[in-house]
């Protein structure tokens, strides 16, 4: 049918156009607090790219939902205030007809939100627990950005280094903080290397160099220079483990480990889909506006909505994750009263929009008379 051609075109088009929106407002909020991490020494700068991938993964499920229900809403509401519907129902057909086109449009968003839900973002969060992992792990002067301050992980260390070559490997005007048992200790050198001994233990090796020990008021204040010294970093690394949340875990481990906080993980997965395809049948009866008048209200109808929706969804996972409510009782409440609301809106919208609504009427009785005066 041409009508539904045309339909899905413009309902591509748009959720082109607002796909690539909201994915951008996205990637640049993601981009601002990765890069904020990076240069305060939380995250590897060299991992910026990949981290933002992961995040980009595990919003998108919910980008989507947003792009097909807003895409159905901004479509259906420019029929409405081109006053196309009206021809529409004046040619005696329903409100109804528009569901199919619209499926037709969905049913790829809804499959991909699944497909990421179960698969894909588990699998993101899952790399990037492990990027942040194999950071943390890492020696503490390879962390050290040239010309900052930085603290180690036990926090009774601060490093100084003015420059790192290229394979981080080595540095140069190193300054080393260091308290133990009270004592502090400071190490200056012009240059240090980073080695590995037998047993996998990493030490800083600095050459040209002093150390001070303790404070120059006290007696036992001592002043040492050196040729080489070293300085252990970190004890022999062990295996990456990997983030063990139910975020990141994958359908089937959590089908085969079934406590409380995966299986409330299973119902948020399992909700995303359902989501996506009710809400854009939400959209359609949703849509109406008066042709002489804004589309701000439908709009803001339309994100509380939405909101609603996806918090009464959080809530019942909440609920699971709380051992007050089992998983077969919570999963689906949410979704049959959100399709109640479906059923309630397009029920109104047809008895409005039936043959006998004054515009139509009006529409059919002007025709008529426009013709007339014409052949005069």
């Amino acid at each position: 049918m041409i009508f539904q051609r045309a339909l899905r075109r413009e309902l591509i088009s748009t959720a082109g156009a607002v796909f690539t929106t909201l994915f951008t407002i996205t990637i640049t909020v993601m981009l601002i607090r990765i890069l904020g991490q990076a240069a305060g020494g939380r995250a590897d700068p060299q991992d910026v790219v990949a981290l933002i991938g992961f995040a980009a993964l595990n919003y998108l499920p919910i980008i989507l939902i947003l792009t097909g229900f807003i895409s159905v809403l901004l479509v259906v509401t420019r029929s409405y205030q081109d006053s196309e519907m009206i021809v529409w129902f004046a040619s005696g057909l329903s409100l109804l007809k528009w569901v199919r086109p619209v499926l037709s449009f969905g049913l790829p968003i809804v499959v991909l939100t699944g497909l990421l839900s179960f698969l894909a973002t588990p699998w993101a969060n899952r790399q990037s627990a492990q990027f942040n992992e194999r950071f943390e792990k890492r020696e503490d002067v390879s962390k050290a950005s040239p010309g900052r301050f930085q603290e180690s992980a036990s926090t009774d260390r601060v490093f100084f280094v003015e420059g790192i070559s290229g394979d981080a490997t080595k540095v140069k005007n190193v300054f080393v903080n260091s308290s133990q048992n009270g004592r502090t200790t400071v190490v200056v050198a012009k240059e240090g290397t980073i080695e590995l001994d037998k047993r996998g233990n990493k030490f800083l090796v600095l050459e040209s160099g002093r150390r001070y020990d303790g404070s120059p008021d006290k007696p036992d204040f001592r002043l040492m220079e050196f040729e080489r010294y070293g300085v252990l970093i970190s004890r022999q690394s062990q295996a990456l483990v990997g983030d063990k949340s139910a975020r990141s875990l994958s359908t089937g481990a959590l089908l085969a480990d079934r406590n409380d906080f995966n299986m409330g993980e299973l119902l948020w997965r399992v909700a995303l889909p359902l989501m996506s395809l009710i809400l854009m049948l939400l959209a359609i009866p949703l849509s109406f506006v008066n042709p002489r008048g804004g589309r701000s209200a439908n709009l803001l109808i339309a994100l509380f909505l939405f909101v609603v929706y996806s918090n009464m969804v959080s809530v019942f996972q909440a609920a699971v994750v709380q051992k007050k409510l089992p998983l077969l009782l919570a999963w689906w409440p949410v979704h049959v009263a959100a399709l109640a609301v479906v059923a309630m809106l397009f029920l109104w919208r047809l008895k409005m929009n039936s043959r006998y609504h004054p515009l139509i009427l009006w529409a059919s009785i002007k025709r008529p008379r426009q013709t007339g005066r014409a052949s005069r």
